[in-house]
Order: structure tokens, then C-alpha cells, then sequence
């Protein structure tokens, strides 16, 4: 098993990925049946750029109905990676009563938090001095991702939220996309890092210097999105490949 990573010295990394959709279906036939594929890479890309933390930004899982083999896999890729690894619930995999995270396997992953579920709406990491937060998606319905925020109470703060941006919302359409994340409102979280999911490319999004960013779909990105919050107050964010199969329709 890979030995946990030595507390920071200066330096907290945080991996950033989401929408992994892990499944026994779609998911799973573009790695030869296994549905926990993109998560097994996205791990060990966090492993070689020495993070402390991942986050998920939302439908790490395709749906709750799938096969226990499925969530058993994707516990023991957790448990073995040997970090914390915070999850916000998304359309897809919302904390709902029956959710997969709430009993099983993944319930017993000491260094799995999925907001909504294990923690209301934040993870504390005193010794990096971060704090992660985001509201998780509680049903299918629609909601407002940053309709409330947090005050900071740490050295650094992640804001987490699985949306579409558009960068002023007109909630007014009844027809229109849902869980709807506009400039104002990221500009509002005053984080340092926005992590966002719903996009299955990666992206940079926002105004006013603000750091939100989509990961991407790990089959269709092909990278995670590697966030370096530097000791003198920088941050900086580079994505790193992964070696994993992509999706057919995928453009780099």
C-alpha cells in the first residue's frame, strides 16, 4: 500500500478532477469493463505531483445503481491511495437517502469526505491550513450551486460546485440549463481555487482574476487539473495528462 505523503513543508497541492461517471456501462467499455478506470488514474496522478488533497467536483458516479463489485473497486482504489480525497455529489450522484456513499464499502474509507453526506457543507485540513467547501446537490432538482457562501476561516480556501457557467444567469427562462454558476457569484465565493464539474472539457471561467476552473471528464480531458498553493500566496494551476483510454469524440 503507498505510504501516506509527509505533511507540507510550504507548498499545499491539491488534484482536481470530476465527472468520472463511474459506471458497469458506458464508462466501463472504453477501459474493458472497468468503470473505476478514470478514477484509478486520476490517483495516480495525484500520487506523482505529491498532492495532499483531491477533490471530485461531482458525478463521480454515473448513477447509485450500480453493482456493489463497482463501488468495492472504486473504495479500495481510495483507501489505497493513501490521501484525503473530499467528493462533492453532483447531478448525477446527489446525497441523496440511498446514495452509494452513505453505506457499503465507501462508507468505511477513513480518508473519503463527500460533502452532504459525511460533512454538511465543508472539510477542515487544519495541518495545511485549507479548508474545502461547496454545496452539494441533494436531489435532481434544480438549484443555485453558490446561492450561499462561506466566510474564510483558514490560510486557504477551495470552493467547490458542479454547474453549468454562464457568465450572467437568467434564471427567469423556464426553459434553460440547470444549476446555473455566473461571474458575480464566483467573484462572491472569494476563494482562492473555484474546482468546478459539469463540463467535460477542461476550462478556465470568470472574470475579475478569479481562479475557477473545470476540470474535464478524465476520458475526455485526459488530464487533471494540478493546483499548487504556493507558501508566498500564489497560486498556480497546470494540468497533467493521464494514461488512460479516451473518449472517441475527444479533441486536444
Amino acid at each position: 500500500m503507498p505510504q501516506a505523503m509527509p505533511p507540507p513543508t510550504g507548498d499545499v497541492v491539491v488534484v482536481h478532477s470530476s465527472d468520472l461517471h463511474m459506471d458497469h456501462d458506458y464508462t466501463a467499455r472504453l477501459h474493458g469493463g472497468d468503470g473505476t478506470a478514470g478514477l484509478a488514474g486520476v490517483l495516480s496522478a495525484a500520487r506523482s505531483a505529491g498532492a495532499h488533497v483531491v477533490v471530485l467536483a461531482g458525478d463521480t458516479f454515473d448513477c447509485h445503481r450500480v453493482p456493489g463489485d463497482v463501488v468495492e473497486r472504486a473504495a479500495a482504489l481510495i483507501a489505497g491511495a493513501a490521501l484525503p480525497v473530499v467528493i462533492l455529489p453532483g447531478n448525477h450522484d446527489p446525497a441523496v437517502p440511498d446514495a452509494v456513499y452513505r453505506h457499503g464499502a465507501l462508507a468505511a474509507v477513513a480518508n473519503l469526505s463527500v460533502l452532504g453526506v459525511t460533512h454538511e457543507d465543508a472539510v477542515m485540513f487544519a495541518d495545511l491550513g485549507l479548508e474545502i467547501w461547496g454545496r452539494p446537490h441533494r436531489d435532481y432538482g434544480d438549484m443555485i450551486p453558490f446561492e450561499s457562501l462561506r466566510p474564510r476561516s483558514s490560510r486557504w480556501q477551495i470552493a467547490m460546485a458542479h454547474g453549468h457557467y454562464v457568465p450572467v444567469p437568467d434564471r427567469s427562462i423556464r426553459l434553460r440549463p440547470s444549476w446555473l454558476i455566473g461571474d458575480d457569484e464566483l467573484i462572491a465565493t472569494g476563494a482562492d481555487y473555484v474546482a468546478l464539474g459539469h463540463w467535460n472539457r477542461a476550462a478556465q471561467v470568470g472574470r475579475g482574476g478569479v481562479a475557477a476552473f473545470y476540470s474535464g471528464s478524465p476520458e475526455y480531458a485526459g488530464t487533471v487539473n494540478v493546483v499548487r498553493l504556493a507558501a508566498g500566496g500564489a497560486v498556480a494551476v497546470v494540468r497533467a495528462a493521464l494514461d488512460i483510454a479516451r473518449e472517441p469524440s475527444a479533441v486536444d
